[in-house]
């Protein structure tokens, strides 16, 4: 009996072991990632020569967002909502179901084991004056283990574990924009508070000189004509202010939301024209932006994920392999039951082999093939959109420069016709249609200038994220 124990315990062992070297040898079927190669240019298009350095290794997009935007108030406002937004909140909700995914992915390439207990009492009548009562019990140990020859779950711990690493890129490209679109927005109000200050500023001017228009044609000095074109001044820009307000009211409420917050006012810090910006921004390698843009690192570990999907389909195609043994005591009197002939075991080997499914095998390794092959593209194509938006954003930012510098020239020279023409009335050597004239084209100067103003620094925050930056901490 000892001899006949013994043998059992080796072959137990020897079929362990056996189990385990043919899950850790067993070959993974379906392809392996390679990263596919893609058409990266030498150079951005649009960057000139003070940005394409030789030797240029460093980029805007490598830069943490609170050393590209340097207003405190705005700092404060952005580290606010990385603490708050709701959409930075759900993405770290997803990236915890994608963690719990890959758990339970994982588990699957090892065995189950469950224990069980149980205890019965029986009391049986022999006769009106006799009874037999019977206690029994047992305990159990059961394991079942399907072997990953093929790589199946191997395969799908791979997919689950690129889903979790999108999951993570997806949450940086969620604070990237939300960045972008905080400054952006901020810019935004302080343009549209530096149009409000000129709007009421001009508005006060012009209230002014309607009063003396007013005081000539009541002395005879000047017409009713005179007069009502004034008022045409005074209204224009009385009628821009609650416009303005409007918006800026509008534009907070937006802020807020990003926050985190209910809708409600916004702090403010340095003036539009008092925000620091390069006249020339390093653009860097295109060849960095594929490791630096989030939606770039989404789009190829979503590739990873689906390339690996192919092995998963393709493994239906062989055999399943699966082992289960169980093993306990069981014994109709609890005091002998870990003693005697009370223990019992078993192990089952089983193979599965598909035959015939219909044609269901092959199309889903086709079905999983085909969506590999539609990632691919969406990845090649965020690649070349990611270099198109660099591109567009360089130009963005040097033409707004141009158009900002030529709508300061503009401003001045209207400013300065506005004056000629309003002493040219005061002598009388012209009417208040030449005042009217210069004074609308000189109001509509400076709210020109404002807008691009706010223009030049929008361009540098869509070059900012275009080149990746904003998630850095």
């Amino acid at each position: 009996m000892n001899s006949l124990a013994h043998k059992q315990r080796a072959t137990r062992r020897v079929l362990a072991l056996g189990a385990v070297v043919v899950f850790w040898t067993g070959c993974a079927v379906g392809p392996n990632y390679r990263k596919p190669s893609v058409n990266v240019p030498s150079a951005y298009r649009g960057a000139d020569s003070a940005e394409a350095l030789p030797a240029e290794s460093t980029s805007l997009g490598d830069q943490k967002w609170f050393e590209v935007f340097q207003d405190e108030q705005l700092q404060q406002i952005i580290k606010t909502a990385l603490r708050q937004n709701y959409d930075l909140r759900i993405a770290a909700a997803r990236i915890l179901q994608a963690e719990a995914q890959l758990g339970i992915t994982r588990a699957d390439q090892f065995p189950t084991v469950d224990a069980g207990a149980d205890v019965s009492s029986q009391r049986t009548a022999q006769s009106r004056f006799a009874a037999f009562n019977r206690t029994q019990g047992g305990l159990s140990l059961s394991a079942a283990w399907e072997l990953d020859f093929w790589g199946k779950f191997r395969r799908a711990t791979e997919a689950a574990r690129a889903s979790l690493l999108a999951g993570e890129w997806a949450r940086q490209a969620v604070l990237s924009t939300l960045v972008a679109d905080l400054a952006s927005s901020y810019f935004q109000l302080r343009e549209l508070d530096l149009e409000l200050e000129i709007s009421r500023r001009t508005l006060a001017s012009r209230q002014e000189s309607l009063r003396l228009i007013q005081d000539l044609a009541d002395q005879g000095l000047g017409t009713m004509l005179d007069v009502r074109q004034a008022e045409q001044l005074v209204f224009t820009a009385g009628a821009r202010i609650p416009d303005i307000e409007r918006q800026i009211e509008q534009e907070e409420n937006f802020i807020s939301i990003l926050v985190g917050n209910n809708p409600g006012a916004v702090p403010r810090g340095r003036m539009l024209t008092e925000q620091p910006h390069a006249p020339v921004v390093p653009a860097g390698l295109p060849s960095s932006l594929l490791e630096r843009r989030p939606d770039i690192r989404v789009a190829e570990q979503q590739l990873i994920a689906f390339n690996a999907q192919i092995g998963v389909a393709k493994a239906a195609y062989f055999p399943q392999i699966s082992l289960t043994g169980a093993g306990g005591f069981q014994s109709s009197a609890l005091t002998s039951l870990f003693s005697g002939p009370a223990g019992l075991w078993n192990l089952i080997g089983g193979l599965t082999q598909p035959i015939f499914a219909g044609g269901r095998i092959r199309s889903g390794v086709r079905l999983a093939e085909a969506q590999q092959q539609e990632v691919l593209l969406v990845y090649q194509q965020t690649i070349q959109q990611a270099f198109r938006e660099v591109s567009d954003a360089l130009v963005a930012y040097r033409k707004n420069q141009e158009f900002r510098q030529q709508q300061e020239q503009l401003a001045r020279s209207a400013q300065d016709a506005s004056q000629l023409a309003d002493t040219r009335y005061r002598a009388g050597l012209t009417s208040y249609l030449e005042v009217l004239t210069n004074e609308t084209n000189y109001f509509s100067a400076e709210l020109g200038l404002a807008q691009a103003r706010e223009g030049e620094v929008e361009a540098l925050v869509q070059l900012y994220r275009a080149l990746g930056g904003g998630w850095q901490q």
